[in-house]
């Protein structure tokens, strides 16, 4: 049986935006919208939170279990240690990286990305080689056989802190696949969307995520693309078309 961990990295020591993963939405912590958002895939086997040891991320471990979520700690600056960590716990087949401030991400993303491992016989999955996706509706996949190679290689500090920059900078050692947003969006409004930020990294993204759910209906799980449709139709892209991306 092929496994599936989904592992949300998360902290609460952002530079920019310090405790965005607990910041509230639709009366909901930010974190919790991640987790939501991730289970309601169907390929999700099960999912980690990994957060630091630091006393100030005691608040995510604390949260993360009541939202379905199991937790590891680890070092808050060699990221990449925590997932070995969870992938040493759980003996995945498959592994997602995810980060803690995408409320949107994409439940139908991450099948796909999953599926494109599977049927393609690929070792890394993301969106980043082109990026043709809004920031915040995307994650990477890959397989365990790969990551495991990959850590043993990976001991550079951005390596460690970044958990995947080795993949991309050896494509010759590697299986690269990058999924573009015609893959998942028939639509040609909703395709090359690279205007759009849907992630939480500053505070004018927060304002504009934080009117996103307040304004658009939903029962389960906040579409994206009735988001987008929103945000187009208000012009709500003005409140964050500013932010560089880090």
């Amino acid at each position: 049986m092929t496994t599936i961990t989904a592992i949300i990295q998360a902290r609460t020591g952002s530079t920019r935006l310090p405790g965005k993963v607990m910041y509230p939405l639709a009366c909901q912590p930010n974190l919790k919208h991640v987790v939501t958002r991730t289970a309601y895939a169907d390929s999700v086997t099960n999912i980690v939170v990994a957060t630091s040891t630091k006393p100030q991320d005691n608040v995510i471990a604390q949260y993360a279990p009541t939202f379905d979520a199991n937790v590891i700690r680890g070092s808050e600056s060699n990221v990449l240690s925590r997932f070995e960590h969870a992938v040493e716990e759980y003996d995945p087949n498959i592994v997602l990286r995810i980060t803690g401030d995408c409320p949107l991400i994409s439940p139908a993303f991450i099948d796909t990305a999953v599926e494109r491992i599977r049927t393609e016989n690929v070792d890394y999955v993301c969106a980043g080689l082109e990026r043709t996706f809004p920031r915040g509706v995307t994650c990477e996949a890959f397989t365990v056989e790969s990551f495991k190679q990959m850590s043993d290689k990976a001991n550079e500090p951005r390596h460690r802190e970044h958990v995947t920059p080795y993949y991309r900078e050896h494509p010759d050692e590697f299986t690269l696949y990058n999924l573009e947003s015609n893959e998942i969006f028939d639509e040609p409004w909703l395709q090359n969307r690279t205007d759009l930020r849907l992630t939480l990294d500053e505070p004018a993204d927060y304002q504009l995520l934080e009117t996103v759910y307040r304004k658009v209906h939903y029962k389960e799980m906040l579409d994206v693309a009735e988001v987008i449709q929103y945000i187009d139709e208000t012009g709500l892209i003005e409140i964050n078309e500013h932010v560089e991306q880090k």
